[in-house]
């Protein structure tokens, strides 16, 4: 299989669907609809994945509104889902990975081979079920979160007055501080650019490589950029789609905006300008 990009086409897929792993991620961040739809029609095979009970915690403070499970909590809930630590392991939701991202990035973090379904749902032609899958428990070990590979807010602070890039992955208008339609207060992260993780996609499928690379050209010469959304889900797409135009992996920023306007000591910066 050789080493696994972090984005699949669904025709690579095909060919492997019997040496993977295949998760539906599908979320509205809230609510009982995705595993509805899912039941209704899934990949063969497919798993059911909860980003609220597998991906994340609670909502707690400073720490966003989905911060990280403990090593030893996601090991339980895949390790309920059958998926061993050595299994390769294909995501898809039905938002062109905008949820199947977080899991994809927290997978290949650890040093779990697993990828994005190139255009999720809409894309695969091949075989499909309904109803839920039931795969046999198997005991997972815990691997812990690479410090590496995540920052807390005060980091974001410290990269930012170093002269880093720090990416806001959220649509324009939230960015601006024209809007906030979840959390408590508008606007971005004083320092931080835009790149929202939508205009990685054309129809659900991500760009070619090259407007990939094009796109994301800020973080050429910053190996240690990162990047942040509302509540450390999207920016996981943003990630994967950098490690896709073959730059290093950004580091994530869990509690994003959540987490940074739930102390009213940070500023708060609004309009185009970083």
């Amino acid at each position: 299989m050789g080493v696994l990009p972090p984005i699949v086409s669904a025709a690579w897929l095909l060919e492997h669907l019997d040496d993977v792993v295949v998760c539906d991620v599908r979320s509205t961040m809230a609510g009982a609809a995705p595993f509805d739809a899912y039941l209704e029609r899934h990949v063969v095979g497919a798993r059911f994945v909860s980003l609220d009970d597998a991906l994340a915690t609670p909502p707690r403070g400073t720490d966003g509104r989905h911060p990280l499970p403990t090593p030893e909590d996601f090991a339980e809930s895949l390790g309920a889902l059958g998926i061993g630590n050595d299994d390769v392991v294909i995501a898809y939701d039905d938002r062109g990975g905008a949820f199947a991202g977080r899991m994809v990035w927290m997978l290949r973090m650890i040093g779990q081979p697993a990828a994005l379904l190139d255009g999720g749902s809409s894309a695969w032609t091949g075989p499909v079920e309904r109803g839920t899958v039931h795969a046999e428990r198997v005991d997972r070990r815990a691997v812990a979160w690479p410090a590496a590979r995540i920052v807390d807010a005060d980091e974001v602070v410290a990269h930012i007055a170093a002269g880093g890039v720090v990416v806001d992955s959220r649509e324009r208008a939230r960015f601006l501080g024209e809007t906030e339609p979840i959390d408590r207060v508008a606007g971005h992260i004083p320092g931080a650019i835009n790149l929202p993780f939508a205009e990685n996609l054309t129809d659900d499928v991500f760009q070619p490589v090259d407007r990939l690379a094009e796109r994301f050209g800020a973080l050429r010469a910053d190996p240690q950029a990162i990047v942040y959304c509302g509540s450390g889900v999207t920016a996981c797409h943003n990630a994967l789609a950098v490690e896709a135009a073959g730059f290093p992996p950004p580091r994530v920023y869990v509690g994003s905006w959540s987490g940074w306007t739930a102390d009213p000591d940070r500023p708060i910066a609004t309009g185009p300008t970083p």
